[in-house]
């Protein structure tokens, strides 16, 4: 787990865009510190509504960046000018707020909160379906916290989705360290008939799958894409870590996956699904990366294109296999991140771009800045829909929306009639 300390300028869109950052944190086993040189991690949430504010946001970072091993940048100004950073010689991950959680990760399986019972957060049902994991990687600390797979049968985590949506959910977030794996403490593989009997559920809701190792849905690939296709309310979202393009790094990383069973995932759904969103991690700077492996990561991620993607510099954790070895040095992995960053955010926004002009269905799923709310399609791309409300529109509302442009990470809707 993470030391992370962070601050917040700027209006209240922004300490409620941290406080969501925090929160998801502090679920998967972060813990905050209050000081910088004490951290593993700085995250600075930025204001640009004026130049002083934009002169103050640079010389924070500044200090940040000598101060701490890992800065990332995110807020206003981050999204607005994310070049100034660079340019001001502040080496940082300059993120999108729904970003940074996932990028402060490591590599590891989130950790669940003690209690895994259901929580409705808005319109937002979140399902921990077990606790624990059956994998063993060399880098990951949270293994030692939750420990083996442990599942609650189909029924009961069924439901448990039933009692949300009774009390409002309009999305159920199917959430665990490694949902793939769900069932095979009793031998078996569940997550396909989860899914079908949280579809069967009447009501008007979406549900997205939580992350699924590569080995773990591999041997279900085929029944689980079907699963996506055959039922509407599953958004055609799936995210699977590969976290490095070479076989020797996700050895040594003891993954259990190949690349090219990586591979065989994405095929399979892009052959089931006309559309749907790969999601996908990559741990850059690994001590048994070579320049050829790094490549290869980069190669790979030029070949399957994800939508979403999460590149996080390696660290050591206590008391792991990966923390006795001797690693690559900092200047090293910092110019891997930023290389393989550069291509995620051209990849992202081209796949935002492409949406540019069509009419989506779309769920309003909470709030954001300035009187706008996030929503999301049926292949979970994110729609940011303005001036909401004006327009009357409210979290857990459906409507249609034609996509007007993009932002990199996610594109502004304009509703239909």
């Amino acid at each position: 787990m993470a030391r992370y300390t962070i601050e917040t300028y700027g209006c209240t869109a922004n300490r409620g865009e941290s406080r969501a950052i925090e929160r998801r944190l502090r679920d998967a086993g972060h813990r905050r510190v209050s000081d910088a040189d004490t951290a593993d991690v700085a995250i600075l949430n930025t204001c640009t509504v004026v130049e002083k504010t934009e002169n103050n946001m640079l010389r924070r970072a500044r200090e940040l960046d000598g101060e701490t091993a890992d800065l990332v940048v995110t807020g206003c100004m981050a999204l607005a000018q994310e070049s100034a950073f660079a340019s001001a010689d502040v080496d940082a991950r300059v993120l999108h707020w729904d970003e940074v959680p996932a990028a402060l990760t490591n590599g590891e399986c989130p950790t669940a909160v003690s209690d895994t019972e259901p929580v409705l957060d808005g319109v937002v049902g979140i399902l921990p379906i077990a606790r624990g994991c059956m994998s063993d990687c060399s880098y990951c600390i949270t293994k030692f916290a939750t420990g083996r797979i442990d599942s609650p049968s189909v029924e009961k985590n069924v439901e448990r989705a039933r009692e949300l949506v009774a009390s409002g959910a309009r999305e159920i977030r199917v959430t665990g360290q490694d949902t793939g794996v769900y069932g095979l403490d009793h031998g078996e593989r569940w997550l396909p008939d989860l899914l079908r009997g949280i579809c069967a559920i009447e009501g008007d809701f979406r549900v997205r799958l939580g992350m699924a190792n590569p080995w773990g849905i591999h041997a279900v690939r085929e029944e689980l894409a079907a699963v996506f296709a055959e039922c509407e309310k599953v958004y055609n979202f799936l995210h699977v870590p590969v976290q490095s393009g070479s076989n020797s790094v996700l050895q040594a990383m003891r993954r259990q996956h190949t690349v090219e069973e990586f591979h065989e995932v994405v095929s399979t759904f892009d052959d089931r699904l006309e559309e749907w969103t790969l999601s996908t991690d990559f741990v850059v700077g690994f001590p048994t990366e070579t320049d050829d492996d790094f490549q290869a990561s980069m190669d790979l991620l030029r070949t399957v294109r994800p939508e979403k993607v999460n590149v996080t510099r390696f660290s050591k954790r206590p008391g792991t296999d990966a923390a006795k070895m001797d690693g690559l040095g900092g200047t090293e992995k910092k110019e891997r991140s930023s290389a393989m960053t550069d291509l995620k955010m051209a990849i992202v926004g081209s796949a935002y771009d492409d949406l540019v002009g069509t009419t989506r269905r779309v769920l309003a799923v909470e709030s954001g800045r300035h009187d706008s709310v996030q929503a999301f399609d049926d292949a979970y791309h994110q729609i940011v829909i303005q001036n909401a409300g004006e327009r009357g529109i409210e979290s857990g509302d459906f409507l249609d929306v034609t996509v007007t442009e993009e932002r990199t990470v996610y594109a502004i809707g304009e509703p239909v009639g």
